[in-house]
C-alpha cells in the first residue's frame, strides 16, 4: 500500500520517465546546436562566458550569495564577480568549461528551463523568490542530476563572489597578506 505523499514508480513508469528525459535533453541539445547557442563565442572582454550567460549570472549571483551590502553599495559588484568567474573558468580544463557552458545554456533555453527550474519566463527577469525556489527545488530534488547541478552552480558562484575584494569587508576578511 502506498501513501499519498510518495510517488509510485514501477519499472514501466521509471522507463517512461527515463525515455522522456532522454528525448527532452536530446531535443534541447539539437535545438541549441541548430540555433547556434552552443557555438557562440565569448562575450567581449571575457575569455569563456558568452553574452547570453551574463544576464542569467547577474540574476543568480544575489540569489546564490544572499543579501550582501556590496550589491547595494557597489553598482558593478556583480559585473566584477562575473569577470572573476570568467577568469577562473579560463584557467580550468576545457571539460569543466564545456560543462559549465552546457549548464548555463540549459538554464537559458526555454525548452529546458521551464520543466527543470519551474521558471517558465526569462530567468534573468525572475523575482528573487522565484530564483530561491528554483535553487531549493534543485537542492532538494530526488534526481541526482539536479542536486549535482545545484551544488556545481552554487560552488561556482560562491567561489567567484568570495574571490572579489568587494565581498571581503562584510565578512571581516582584510584581504591577502601583502608581501
Amino acid at each position: 500500500m502506498s501513501d499519498n505523499n510518495s510517488p509510485d514508480l514501477d519499472r514501466r513508469s521509471l522507463l517512461k520517465l527515463g525515455l522522456g528525459a532522454s528525448v527532452m535533453l536530446s531535443t534541447a541539445g539539437l535545438t541549441a546546436t541548430l540555433s547556434g547557442c552552443s557555438s557562440a563565442g565569448p562575450a567581449s572582454n571575457l575569455a569563456v562566458l558568452r553574452e547570453s550567460d551574463l544576464p542569467l549570472l547577474a540574476a543568480l549571483f544575489p540569489a546564490a550569495v544572499g543579501p550582501h551590502p556590496a550589491f547595494s553599495e557597489n553598482s558593478n559588484a556583480i559585473e566584477l564577480a562575473i569577470a572573476q568567474l570568467d577568469h577562473s573558468l579560463h584557467y580550468s580544463s576545457p571539460f569543466v568549461q564545456s560543462e559549465v557552458l552546457n549548464l548555463l545554456g540549459m538554464l537559458s533555453m526555454p525548452l529546458t528551463r521551464g520543466p527543470l527550474t519551474g521558471i517558465w519566463g526569462d530567468l534573468a527577469k525572475a523575482s528573487p523568490a522565484q530564483l530561491e525556489a528554483f535553487l531549493l527545488r534543485w537542492r532538494d530534488s530526488r534526481f541526482d542530476m539536479l542536486r549535482k547541478g545545484h551544488k556545481s552552480l552554487l560552488q561556482l558562484l560562491h567561489m567567484a563572489w568570495y574571490a572579489t575584494p568587494q565581498s571581503w569587508a562584510a565578512v571581516g576578511y582584510p584581504g591577502p597578506p601583502i608581501i
